[in-house]
């Protein structure tokens, strides 16, 4: 049994004694409830209408309305009310598009607030700008394109911002249907390296456990994560967890101020007196997770701390780990991971004294050549007591998407069918024999594989549902130069973003999206705990000729091959997820889902309950790793790229509420700047054989030899050639010199 938070009022666990945190740096989130009123005081009703019956397209926590599955009460973060004037707000004229060289901004702030796209529109070479033209045209000259090359020479990327299983499954049939398997989405750049590493140890890829788990047990780690910012709902579950006695453990390059205390305004005593979450910190090196990781499991193994009944009976692989753990000696680990014997020590003797524990992990674990490893790292160390399987144990890598969960499951991925079944023969001839036409047996090309491709002349086109390669990928410059290669870019969206607007080469269309809310007959979303949810439609404002995103795959999939039309139709959402159903063994289920509030929880509430683990032989993999080498040479800093006040690249603050940094604000231990003979504010240069990125030096809590800056402004600094062995995900650190420039 978990532990039962304790209701009444607890000093000890304040964050501070001044009411309200008068005087700390906090955000103020009943200054973000008003600001949302303000915008969207046109459209109020529809606005509370979403909020109350909608799923939440924020991040991947799934509220339903605004309650969900883990504590009781209303669940309303800032990054909800900031993503809702994207529902909510009206159609732009598409004159605003005619001359694009005249429009006052080309940023993506500035291009948001201009509305909502709402017709197609076409952009010939020579063209300054857009017309306006119809779903006819639009489709009749992709569908041209598309025939007219061959399938491996086209792409599709599909972005995780609101987008709904109903919409990926679709879009990878028809991509199939037109064979190629080069369809992507958003995941490939988050959390690939942990369905990986996940599937290699334990033979799932997805979170092992639930949020409830937080709640009460022994010990709540998180890794390279930051849930206060990226997922701030959770900062509830936070507070609750201490309440019932969790000890919470932040492993970071970075002393997040967010995950040390928080003011939740929708607790009482939260909200006067803040809680403070994390007890203990350990900082480790940008890239020295791996390492603070084994140095523990030495320890933990050195002192017969580990669960041998468990490890015996249930995995596979152990001895391989200790003998590569003895070859790794005490002094490279200190040097690798930053940390000290002693620090490693205290945190295995946490590991220890724990009879339960939950490990979270974002992209501070998989953004790095070596994501698939650091994942493994922390499985291998949540094995060692069997961490796993059981209530009040578990291995989540959390979700900052409320579509990303579902792209991969739903088989919207170039290395994946639907179900998360392997590219080959046997499985394409399955989908084949059930879908009524030949499926590709090759895996396709990943996200950066097809910049790639553009870069090298080898792609005719590319079809983006959302999303902006030049604030998320590496390397800025090098994927505008690919994407104005491409004979035809297609952009699927809501909104105007500055990819849309780069030159083309031949040809660039616009076609007009709906919402998650807009969709009739409504859609699923999967959140981080893998429980698969219900949105209804909400009735309210339309946009001009906006179609749903699942339609326009199939509608334009269609043209291209009009002998299978009828294997590409669908008379409605529910009958897309009854096929899922069939398709989709974990997801049977969901063909029942019809009205706000229906969910179910694929895999119950544990996946390798009682330790019964989906590999070939029904037992967990111990992996031996060998960390990386990451010693840095004199004069150089690691630089990681974070996440400040934002909602990924589309909705960015110019300061940070939590930490007070600014975006251009390059953080810097005390230490290094004393080193340097600089002080807070001093500009500096970062430069490296990629690119220089200018910033104002900003003293921080962070582990010496380590800078943070934010992404995407940080991407210019990025080498667009490193990526993780397996799941391709880009390096988002780099290594740089500092300099100091002139006043």
């Amino acid at each position: 049994m978990l532990n039962k938070p304790q209701k009444r009022w607890n000093p000890e666990h304040w964050a501070s004694w001044k009411p309200f945190g008068i005087g700390e740096q906090y955000p103020n989130n009943y200054w973000e409830l008003v600001r949302t009123i303000w915008e969207n005081r046109d459209q109020l009703p529809y606005a509370w209408n979403i909020l109350n019956q909608g799923v939440c397209d924020g991040c991947a926590l799934g509220t339903t309305g605004m309650k969900d599955w883990t504590v009781d009460g209303l669940h309303l973060c800032n990054v909800r009310l900031r993503l809702l004037r994207l529902n909510t707000m009206p159609a732009f004229d598409p004159e605003c598009l005619s001359d694009v060289s005249l429009l006052p901004s080309k940023r993506s702030s500035h291009l948001r607030k201009m509305g909502r796209l709402p017709y197609p529109m076409r952009r010939d070479k020579g063209d300054k700008g857009f017309r306006r033209i119809s779903w006819d045209e639009a489709l009749e000259c992709i569908s041209s394109y598309i025939r007219q090359t061959k399938p491996d020479r086209t792409g599709y990327y599909l972005t995780s911002r609101g987008t709904v299983n109903e919409t990926y499954y679709c879009a990878q049939k028809a991509v199939r249907s037109m064979g190629t398997n080069n369809v992507d989405n958003a995941a490939r750049i988050c959390h690939s390296p942990s369905t990986t590493g996940l599937k290699m140890s334990l033979g799932v890829a997805a979170t092992t456990c639930s949020y409830k788990d937080w709640i009460g047990t022994d010990l709540l780690v998180f890794i390279g994560s930051n849930v206060a910012n990226n997922q701030p709902v959770t900062v509830k579950y936070l507070h609750w967890a201490k309440k019932a006695g969790t000890r919470i453990v932040m492993i970071n390059s970075y002393r997040e101020p967010g995950m040390e205390r928080y003011w939740v305004p929708s607790i009482p005593e939260s909200a006067l007196f803040g809680t403070k979450f994390a007890e203990d910190c350990f900082l480790v090196n940008v890239g020295g997770d791996m390492a603070f990781l084994n140095g523990t499991l030495k320890h933990l193994i050195e002192n017969n701390w580990t669960d041998n009944n468990f490890i015996t009976q249930h995995t596979t692989g152990f001895n391989d780990l200790k003998n590569a753990l003895d070859s790794q000696s005490w002094e490279t680990l200190e040097q690798l991971s930053g940390a000290t014997k002693n620090q490693m020590y205290e945190f295995a003797q946490m590991i220890h004294q724990a009879q339960k524990a939950v490990f979270v992990w974002s992209m501070g674990i998989t953004q790095h050549p070596w994501g698939e490893d650091n994942v493994k790292a922390i499985i291998n160390l949540a094995l060692t007591k069997g961490f796993v399987g059981r209530e009040g144990c578990g291995l989540m890598p959390i979700r900052g998407h409320s579509g990303v969960q579902g792209g991969a499951e739903m088989g919207c991925y170039a290395t994946v069918f639907p179900g998360g079944k392997d590219i080959n023969s046997e499985n394409a001839q399955a989908l084949s024999e059930l879908w009524g036409f030949e499926v590709p047996t090759n895996q396709g090309l990943i996200t950066s594989e097809m910049i790639d491709a553009a870069a090298d002349g080898n792609l005719d086109v590319l079809v983006s549902v959302g999303g902006n390669f030049l604030e998320v990928l590496p390397d800025p410059d090098y994927v505008e130069t690919a994407l104005k290669k491409v004979p035809l870019r297609v952009h699927l969206d809501i909104m105007c973003s500055p990819q849309m607007l780069l030159d083309p080469a031949e040809t660039v269309i616009l076609l007009p999206a709906t919402t998650r809310y807009e969709i009739p007959g409504g859609v699923t979303e999967t959140n981080t705990e893998r429980r698969v949810i219900f949105s209804p439609e909400i009735p309210g404002r339309r946009i001009g000729e906006a179609r749903p995103e699942w339609q326009v795959f199939l509608d334009l999939a269609k043209r291209v091959n009009p002998h299978l039309a009828d294997q590409l139709s669908f008379e409605n959402t529910a009958a897309i997820r009854q096929e899922i159903a069939q398709v989709v063994p974990q997801y049977a289920g969901i063909q029942h889902l019809k009205e706000a509030g229906d969910q179910f929880q694929y895999g119950g509430s544990h996946l390798c309950f009682g330790w019964n683990f989906s590999t070939p032989d029904h037992k967990a993999q111990f992996i031996p790793l060998l960390p990386p080498e990451t010693q840095l040479p004199d004069g150089y800093f690691a630089v990681a790229t974070r996440r400040g006040k934002q909602f990924n690249s589309m909705v960015q603050e110019d300061k940070d509420a939590i930490t007070g940094a600014v975006r251009e604000a390059i953080l810097m231990s005390p230490l290094d700047a004393q080193k340097l003979g600089l002080k807070q504010g001093d500009r500096v240069l970062l430069k490296n054989e990629v690119g220089e990125y200018q910033g104002k030096i900003y003293l921080a809590s962070i582990q010496p030899g380590n800078l943070q800056i934010h992404w995407p402004e940080g991407n210019i600094l990025l080498d667009k050639k490193q990526r993780s062995p397996i799941a391709g995900i880009p390096n988002y650190n780099a290594i740089v010199r500092v300099e100091k420039m002139a006043v």
